[in-house]
């Protein structure tokens, strides 16, 4: 957020002001990007236990009535050691990974150990968005609009100057929304995740009309 004073231009008559204003919502859509991945001297090995591991994991995602699968990431890597500062070839590394979304966010958990469970072994992202954001951000750009209005209001009360609520210009000034995630996995135990509220913010720099002092 913009955290400037208020400026005062007397020879222009107008005063400029910062407005922020910010909304905490409930995100209702996860995103988990996880999969599998193989390492070994053969590629052809690597690769077909990658895809049969691949298989099972993506079924069983499935059987848990999840439908927006798609692949985001499929790699084959070249890996090496170094002994005695030399570089010795290590054979090769295939990574195949998901992307999962759902609208499920309590079944985030089971969907990570359903996987695991099933051969994967890479948890790389998970994410909490919100499906609306353009209508929660207008909300939070309304609150910056008036938030600027009443700065501007109280500067010209305190200076005696008249004020009428004119906008010459207003100038959006925002960030994006910042997600909170947790994750961890114990062992054994279900996978706890809880996902926190996801925070809009929205700045404006607003450019007042306003009258002479006494008026």
């Amino acid at each position: 957020m913009n955290n400037t004073s208020p400026i005062y231009s007397p020879g222009k008559n107008i005063i400029t002001v910062n407005g922020s204003g910010q909304v905490n919502v409930v995100p209702d859509t996860a995103v988990l990007r996880l999969g599998v991945q193989t390492n070994g001297l053969q590629l052809e090995e690597i690769q077909a236990e990658n895809a049969y591991r691949s298989t099972a994991v993506l079924q069983a995602i499935k059987q848990l009535g999840v439908t927006d699968i798609t692949t985001f990431q499929y790699m084959i890597n070249r890996l090496f050691d170094y002994q005695d500062g030399k570089q010795i070839d290590a054979g090769y590394a295939v990574r195949n990974i998901f992307e999962i979304r759902t609208g499920d966010i309590a079944k985030v958990g089971t969907i990570i150990d359903t996987a695991v469970s099933n051969g994967a072994n890479v948890v790389d992202f998970i994410n909490f968005e919100v499906s609306d954001r353009s209508g929660y951000y207008l909300l939070a750009l309304n609150q910056a609009v008036a938030d600027a209005y009443e700065k501007a209001r109280s500067v010209t009360e305190g200076i005696g100057v008249g004020f009428n609520p004119l906008p010459v210009s207003i100038t959006e000034n925002s960030q994006g929304p910042i997600p909170f995630r947790a994750i961890s996995y114990r062992e054994g135990l279900s996978t706890p995740i809880e996902a926190s509220n996801i925070q809009i913010d929205a700045s404006v720099v607003v450019v007042f009309q306003i009258g002479n002092i006494g008026n």
